[in-house]
């Protein structure tokens, strides 16, 4: 299997670890949709310059992946795979903000390096709750959440066929990278005359196997409505779900809580 095949494998990981049977995966997914919604908000309503306020917040995360019955390595090497994304968006901050905000002994710090590191912990925050999120619950579920939550169907729908289109191109590529590497008489890479005719040839297969797969759908009755095996309601687990984190949330955005115990351990030493 070549490098696209893994990859391939790979995403469809996430759609095996969410038919997983822990008391999370069992949940209602608008109660965790709701809920890591409101986790999102409160994550990005900080201003620059906090970092201690979104320690806390890391809470929600790690009890999804834990909960979850997640593997965090695998979680974490997903984070790591577009973290260079975040990395670029503040990689500049410290060049264009050099107020210096507080010392460390004799190094200042400016503002540029602590909005740096809050682009950093948002980062991780978000991506970590939206990858355990999608691990906990599936693409279908999520599909089917938004759409009973009255979410617009046909942009439901798109969201589901983007998810099995995934597929389908990255499959349509693995088939063509197999066949170039099988016929080519050196093991250099391809030049860009050639990476452009096999880009094309790609996006035209792509194009036939997604309309094979669209009309063998509708051969088996899809009506555009999205059905899962797994119904559930909300209950009062649900509801007990999202009223705690909901509570934490406002507490986490309004009280300091780093920074309150920080300097309770620090009353403790002196």
């Amino acid at each position: 299997m070549n490098k696209l095949g893994e990859n391939l494998v790979d995403i469809g990981y996430m759609d095996t670890l969410a038919a997983g049977d822990s008391p999370l995966h069992r949940l209602d997914p608008r109660a965790k949709i709701f809920t890591t919604f409101l986790f999102l908000v409160a994550v990005v309503s900080f201003n620059k310059y906090e970092v201690s306020a979104l320690v806390p917040f890391f809470l929600y995360p790690v009890f999804l992946i834990f909960a979850g019955e997640l593997p965090a390595g695998y979680l974490a090497g997903k984070i790591l795979v577009v973290a260079p994304f975040a990395i670029l968006v503040g990689i500049f901050n410290p060049v264009l903000d050099r107020q210096i905000l507080f010392h460390i002994g004799s190094l200042g710090i400016s503002g540029g390096w602590i909005s740096f590191l809050s682009i950093l912990m948002r980062f991780v925050l978000t991506v970590s709750a939206a990858l355990a999120l999608l691990s906990i619950t599936g693409i279908n579920s999520i599909c089917e959440a938004l759409a009973r939550s009255g979410v617009p169907r046909p942009f439901v729908v798109q969201l589901l066929f983007l998810n099995r289109y995934i597929f389908s191109l990255t499959g349509e590529s693995e088939r063509m990278s197999r066949a170039r590497s099988l016929r080519s008489c050196s093991h250099k890479a391809m030049n860009f005359g050639i990476f452009t005719q096999i880009a094309g040839h790609l996006l035209l297969r792509t194009f036939d196997r997604a309309e094979r797969v669209y009309q063998a759908m509708l051969c088996r009755g899809f009506d555009g409505h999205i059905r899962v095996v797994r119904y559930s309601r909300i209950g009062r687990r649900e509801i007990a779900f999202m009223l705690v984190w909901a509570v934490l949330f406002v507490v986490f955005r309004f009280v300091n809580i780093s920074l309150i115990l920080g300097q309770t351990v620090t009353g403790l030493l002196k």
